[in-house]
This record gives structure tokens, sequence and C-alpha cells, in this order.
């Protein structure tokens, strides 16, 4: 088998990529569960052994999209039915993670609030209702039945300069929560999930990944806690476009050929198949010299904060504390 060189956090983009480049149907150790809820398309990754593990470079585990067309022009019925399912699908991680008696949970919005594609996490933060503080003030007056919520912005190390992990793992180590929720900007391969695609894990979550930026992961292992990620695709390199508009062109023109009848016009379709997607991805990058380019939709700034209202509200729900 092929090994891939994945440009997207998108697990279910990976799950397709391995797919196409090996000319598989089916990829072991991977289980692919779809689904629609109310508005959207709910599609469920199992990463179910270390067979597939190492084929799509993820940690065993579950990975959930949430795919809808045209968040931003959402009506606020089909906003509140998309809000409905992330809870819902939240929650199935919190109770595949954790103890019944989620007590405390620490909420953790990664990312750099100066750079709008990369706010997403600090943006959801004030959307969460925080209630640490006013247990600890008040606790012969909250309910019994009111979970402790905290949340961090750790920023990033080249405003910190300090590495997130430590800051997120020294908060850790102090208030000891149930659980970790983090949320970051993701990278995509394909331009039209910008914004309209939320992934969950209960797997936690690698820092700067999506943009070859990778810092030490929040997970289990790192934190000492179960650690449930979620994340948007607000950005696309450069060369994975224009990747993805060659492979476009090229099954069109196998379309065209396969329908030819002079025997000699089909040694064309040799000829585009030359190549593999690996190859032709650092042909084109060579040639547009894009290695670090970055991209984002000129609507970003809409789609971050629809998108963290959206998760905000979820999370708020999904730990009962609207």
């Amino acid at each position: 088998m092929r090994r891939v060189h994945y440009r997207t956090d998108m697990t279910d983009e990976r799950v397709d990529e391995y797919k196409k480049v090996n000319n598989l149907t089916d990829l072991e150790g991977v289980e692919v569960v779809q689904d629609k809820k109310e508005n959207s398309t709910v599609t469920t990754v199992n990463v179910l052994n270390e067979k597939g593990e190492e084929s799509l470079s993820k940690k065993i585990g579950s990975y959930i999209t949430v795919d809808t067309n045209d968040i931003k022009y959402l009506e606020d019925e089909d906003e509140n039915k998309l809000v409905n399912v992330i809870s819902d699908e939240i929650k199935k991680l919190i109770g595949s993670k954790s103890k019944t008696n989620l007590d405390s949970v620490l909420v953790v919005g990664l990312g750099n609030e100066y750079i709008t594609p990369d706010a997403l996490g600090p943006k959801v933060v004030k959307n969460i209702n925080i209630t640490r503080h006013v247990i600890n003030l008040t606790k012969s007056l909250a309910s019994s039945n009111v979970r402790s919520v905290s949340a961090i912005m750790p920023g990033v190390l080249g405003t910190t300069g300090i590495e997130t992990y430590e800051i997120v793992k020294s908060v850790v180590d102090k208030i000891k929560p149930d659980i970790v929720i983090a949320i970051d900007s993701l990278a995509s391969s394909s331009m039209h999930r910008i914004g309209n695609t939320i992934q969950l894990s209960n797997t936690g979550i690698t820092p700067g990944a999506g943009v070859r930026n990778k810092r030490e992961g929040l997970n289990e292992e790192t934190l000492n806690c179960p650690v449930i990620a979620i994340g948007v695709p607000t950005v696309v390199d450069m060369a994975t476009i224009t990747n993805e508009a060659i492979d476009k062109m090229v099954e069109n023109t196998k379309r065209e050929i396969r329908d030819l009848e002079n025997i000699d016009d089909k040694n064309l379709e040799f000829f585009i198949n030359f190549f593999s997607n690996e190859e032709r991805y650092n042909m084109v990058a060579n040639l547009l010299n894009s290695d670090s380019y970055i991209l984002t939709p000129k609507e970003v700034d809409d789609l971050i904060e629809i998108t963290s209202s959206i998760i905000g509200k979820s999370i708020n729900l999904a730990l009962d504390i609207v």
C-alpha cells in the first residue's frame, strides 16, 4: 500500500484519499458510518486498530464530522437543529471517555485570536457559560447538579513564548478537571468544507498539525485526563486547491477519453495516470513555490463568528449549562 502524506485534519477526507491512492473500496481497521440528521450529514469514522491508525495517521478512536450547507445562511430554526445535533455528538463522546458523574470541565480555546482564521478557539470560549468561580464563591447557594465549567485561552507560542501544552498541562494539574474540551481551527483539502463542517473526536488534538506546525499533543496520555477535540476547517493550502482542480480536470478528461473511438487517442489516458497524486502535488507545490501559502475565504470573519457561536451553544447544551 502507498503511504499517504496528508494535508488535511479531516479524518473522513483522509479515508477517501487513502482509498483513492490505493484503489480500495474498504479500509482495513477503519469503520465509516454515515447518517442524515435534521439538516446535517453526520459521518463517523472509527479507527479500530493499529492498522487503521497507520493508514490514516490518526489515533485509535472516534472522529465525527457534521456537514451542513451554507452555514452562514442558516435560519434560526435550522441553526437550533444543528446545535442539537452537535450537542448530541458531544454527549456521546463525553460518555465514551469519562465517568458518568462529570462534575468539572475545562474548555480550552486554542489558536491566535488576532488572526481571524485561527481565532475559532478563543471565540468559542467567549460563548461558554463559565460556572466554576460562581460555584466556588457561593457553594452554599449553588445547585448540587451544576457542573463546574472553566475555560482558558492559552494563546500561541509566538505571542506568549510558552508552549500551549505547558500552559494547559499546568492548569489541568492545578484544577484537575474530569474532562478537557479543546477547540481549534483545522485544515481541509477542499474549499467547499471551509466553515461548513465541524469535526469532533475523543482522541485529543495536536495544535498546528494541519499547517505543518505541529506542537505537543493535548490528549489523555499527555494530560492524564480525557480530551474531547472540536474543530472547524478554516484554511486550505494553495497547492492542495490547485491539485484538487487538476484532479477534477483529469477525471473529466478520462471520461471523455473513454468515449473516444480512436484507440490511439486512448494512449492519452496512460499519460494522465502516469503521475501519482503525491507526485502531482509535489510538482504543483514546486511550480507555485507555495509550500508556505495557506488560503482562506474572504468571508472567514463571518464564518468564525457563526461557527464559534454554534459550537459554544452546543457545548453549553451538552453540559446542561444553558
